[in-house]
């Protein structure tokens, strides 16, 4: 088996490599796709083949999938980033991938993807067969773009099983993704929660997307069992609460918070780390 993974040098990406290849038995190989030879290098030292060339560009993206039994797509543009590229690589390249994969005779392909696809919230934990619906202070290119891509490439026809893996809000082992959570939690009321996994949890996840051998729908969240408050988010960042949040109301208490019974229940998924605070006493932040 050969399984190829993209957007290897991003937060997600780059964590879940080496535990991609830490699960690898003998015959099988990892190949990662990257802009140039030196982001490979990391990579090829823990022994995955490595193979130069953009996302964006069709001949890359042959090379990339020849021979491949399967895809994991990690490859995303988010923040920082012009509307323009965030489409190009969130959308376009997503679903030009899962069709040279499909060309490529790939069997089983990994959409990595988000929960903001879900839009507005439900008043209720957000569950797989909920509909994307526009809006809500997080709404934007990046989970318009995703949404976009999950539809097309679950659209696709021709025998390859397309699996999405939505994420929460993903922290830990270094990653300063925690610190940017105030530039929201900042203007939020104090009770306001943010849904969250850990990286180690993101990766066990999308492990058993990737080798489970059949799934009951092609849809999972892959989240932690704790969200956590716009306190919480201050307290952990070691920044004092703001004097006036009490003075804000939260619209919407489950707005953002994902079920995850479908990924514990079909695929035995449980949090290595369920909430933040138990990352934060495991030395794991």
């Amino acid at each position: 088996m050969i399984t190829l993974v993209t957007g290897t040098t991003g937060q997600v990406g780059r964590r879940f490599v080496p535990r991609l290849l830490a699960q690898t038995r003998p015959g099988e190989r990892v190949r990662v796709l990257v802009r140039d030879v030196a982001r490979g290098e990391p990579f090829a030292g823990l022994g995955a083949e490595v193979v130069v060339g953009d996302l964006r560009d069709e001949e890359a993206l042959g090379k990339a999938v020849a021979g491949v039994d399967a895809v994991v797509n990690v490859a995303a543009a988010f923040r920082g980033v012009p509307d323009e590229e965030a489409r190009a690589v969130n959308r376009d390249a997503a679903v030009a991938l899962g069709r040279a994969a499909l060309g490529a005779g790939v069997r089983r392909f990994v959409q990595v993807s988000t929960g903001l696809v879900y839009g507005t919230g439900r008043g209720r934990p957000l569950t797989e067969d909920d509909e994307t619906r526009p809006g809500g202070d997080m709404w934007g290119v990046y989970p318009e773009s995703k949404a976009i891509a999950e539809r097309e490439l679950l659209a696709l026809d021709g025998g390859m099983e397309v699996r999405i893996g939505r994420l929460p809000f993903v922290y830990g082992e270094g990653d300063p993704h925690l610190a940017d959570s105030l530039r929201w939690a900042a203007r939020w009321a104090p009770t306001q929660r943010l849904h969250m996994g850990h990286h180690a949890d993101v990766g066990q996840g999308l492990l058993r997307l990737l080798y489970a051998p059949a799934v009951d729908g092609p849809v999972y969240n892959i989240a932690d069992d704790a969200p956590v408050t716009a306190v919480d988010l201050h307290q952990l960042n070691g920044v004092e609460v703001p004097a006036d949040p009490h003075t804000r109301t939260d619209p919407d208490p489950w707005f953002g918070i994902m079920s995850t019974q479908k990924i514990r229940r079909d695929l035995g998924f449980r949090p290595i780390y369920p909430s933040v605070w138990t990352a934060r006493d495991a030395g794991a932040l």
